[in-house]
């Protein structure tokens, strides 16, 4: 007889972030539900959904009977309400690059699994290999592609991965107001911010309606210094948005991007 003294775990993501970090330490077949749009690897579209991010159904949760759930910070709030369900809860932090990192190592160790040696490699090598500035210059990230820039634009302020790229890249952040809130800009905010460049990113999960060549062309009419450069482009990989080990790609995209 051979003893397994190793039972497999019953784990529970919340973010997409998590989904793609758990399949990529090799722990996808322990991955009982995931949050909503949870839609790389292939694999993870065909798991039960317990909801989105931000609102995670309780219900549903207990009624798989978990050993882990694992969430970020927003999800504090929520894990904490588990522990009264005496369910184990990992909480990461995945805002920075540095945060990512230490995040991987973290489940990776909760987990026994090898393969974030790799997965922190990749990532020490788009690091390096990022293309620095010739001519450093001021970059704006925007947080989707819409049509209507008169109400609330969402860009990258501070201590978040993305501002981490800008400057690895050789760039600044054109956000220099200093607060840790998420910004949240108008048109004249933006005017008066006067980026030289533009970045947007473009979900074609979340925002598959969006006419694309309208939204850019209202981005230019915009009197900014991007628009006079024309510098305001659309980047549209689905791993921009997610802080997970595919940040390296982000890194080497973003990078290609702001220093042709």
């Amino acid at each position: 007889f051979i003893l397994n003294l190793s039972a497999n775990e019953r784990i529970i993501s919340l973010s997409p972030s998590i989904t793609e970090i758990l399949f990529a330490l090799d722990k996808g077949e322990e991955i009982v539900a995931t949050s909503a749009y949870s839609l790389y690897p292939e694999k993870a579209k065909k798991l039960p959904v317990i909801g989105g991010s931000s609102n995670p159904n309780l219900e549903k949760i207990l009624a798989l009977s978990p050993t882990l759930v694992v969430g970020q910070g927003y999800n504090q709030a929520f894990l904490e309400k588990l522990k009264h369900f005496q369910i184990k809860t990992l909480l990461l932090n995945l805002k920075s690059i540095q945060n990512i990192q230490d995040s991987i190592a973290l489940l990776a160790s909760e987990l026994g699994s090898q393969n974030d040696k790799q997965l922190l490699t990749n990532i020490n090598k788009a690091l390096t290999k990022a293309n620095k500035s010739k001519n450093p210059h001021s970059v704006m990230i925007v947080y989707g592609l819409r049509e209507d820039l008169r109400n609330a634009t969402y860009i990258a302020g501070h201590d978040i991965f993305f501002e981490d790229i800008i400057q690895k890249c050789g760039n600044t952040n054109a956000y220099t107001e200093n607060t840790s809130a998420q910004p949240v800009l108008n048109y004249e905010n933006i005017i008066a911010i006067n980026p030289e460049q533009i970045i947007i990113l473009h979900s074609h999960a979340t925002e598959p309606n969006v006419d694309v060549k309208k939204a850019l062309e209202n981005w230019y009419n915009l009197p900014t210094k991007a628009s006079v450069n024309k510098k305001i482009s659309i980047v549209d990989e689905d791993y921009l948005h997610i802080p997970s080990h595919r940040i390296a790609l982000t890194i080497e995209r973003l990078c290609r991007e702001m220093n042709p």
